[in-house]
């Protein structure tokens, strides 16, 4: 497997983005070598609720800067991973790199095996979701609580809907995959320029972006895909996850818009919580009201908090 590695240069100078990098090396998959995982963690070394950030496509953990210093300042650790191809970790440059099961066993050996977390509270978007979701149901006694906001965990069993069909055949047929604007135009305020060159910073040219090409064509939709079976049995644990539960999607989102009454009809956590519409937000909704988010992450805790 060839790794391709972004500069640290193009993370210098980012707006509103002074946090340290960390790093950890787990197996690339292909029997050789190792890929190195970048990841934040700000906020208390012990004795403080985990709150492990995961982001998706083709975000990267920027997209958390606004919720990090919030839930810090609630006496929180904050842990926000940059999936492999995304950020500042390595990025494969061959699309066949990247495989579902690949990214969840990246990001489970590098939580689970390197960094040893426990005792978390996820909070999972788009395919933070899909990756965090089965080390959920796959590692259930390492979590705490879930928070899900504008995700799902699709097996190929339902229509995806038009809105991400038009996604997934736009990523494949553009010509240079703009990243920035991707992100700015799945928000509903205006982002900002130096913003937007935040998010295309882990990108210098298109040899970088395999991963976040690949993405949209690894989601689950057909009953057949190399990832449904595993999905589908984490259904099964999920069906059974009896630990809180939150559901917080915005309310301007036409990818995921519903997807979150089918965590509410079906996992038992979710019963009796305070879940809570984003408003004023798109598919980034921890871009356009990251604030809100992070309140809503807070109080979940606090309210599932044994006094």
């Amino acid at each position: 497997m060839n790794v391709l590695r972004t500069p640290d240069e193009r993370f210098e100078s980012l707006a509103d983005f002074g946090f340290a990098p960390h790093y950890v090396e787990v197996p690339s998959g292909d029997g050789n070598g190792t890929i190195r995982v970048h990841y934040i963690d700000e906020g208390p070394a012990s004795g403080a609720e985990k709150i492990l950030l995961m982001h998706g496509e083709p975000s990267w953990s920027y997209l958390y800067r606004k919720m990090v210093v919030p839930l810090t300042s609630a006496g929180f650790r904050v842990i926000a991973p940059d999936l492999v191809g995304f950020g500042r970790s390595d990025k494969p440059d061959r699309r066949s790199d990247y495989t579902y099961a690949r990214h969840v066993e990246w990001m489970r050996a590098a939580l689970l095996d390197e960094l040893g977390l426990s005792g978390l509270t996820l909070v999972g978007q788009d395919w933070g979701g899909l990756v965090g979701l089965r080390l959920v149901a796959e590692h259930p006694d390492r979590f705490r609580r879930v928070v899900a906001a504008n995700t799902g965990l699709p097996t190929g069993d339902m229509d995806m809907g038009d809105a991400f069909l038009a996604w997934q055949k736009f990523s494949q047929e553009v010509p240079t995959l703009p990243v920035g604007r991707i992100v700015g135009g799945g928000c509903v305020s205006e982002v900002p320029p130096q913003v937007i060159a935040a998010y295309d910073a882990p990108f210098p040219d298109e040899s970088y972006k395999e991963g976040a090409r690949q993405f949209p064509m690894l989601v689950p939709c057909r009953p057949d895909d190399p990832a449904a079976d595993a999905n589908r049995r984490a259904w099964d644990v999920l069906r059974e996850f009896d630990k809180p539960f939150l559901c917080a999607f915005s309310d301007r989102d036409p990818i995921t818009h519903g997807a979150d009454q089918l965590f509410l009809d079906v996992v038992p956590g979710a019963l009796g919580q305070n879940h809570t519409t984003i408003t004023g937000a798109g598919h980034f909704l921890q871009e356009d009201k990251g604030e809100d988010l992070a309140s809503a992450v807070i109080d979940f805790v606090h309210f599932n908090t044994a006094p």
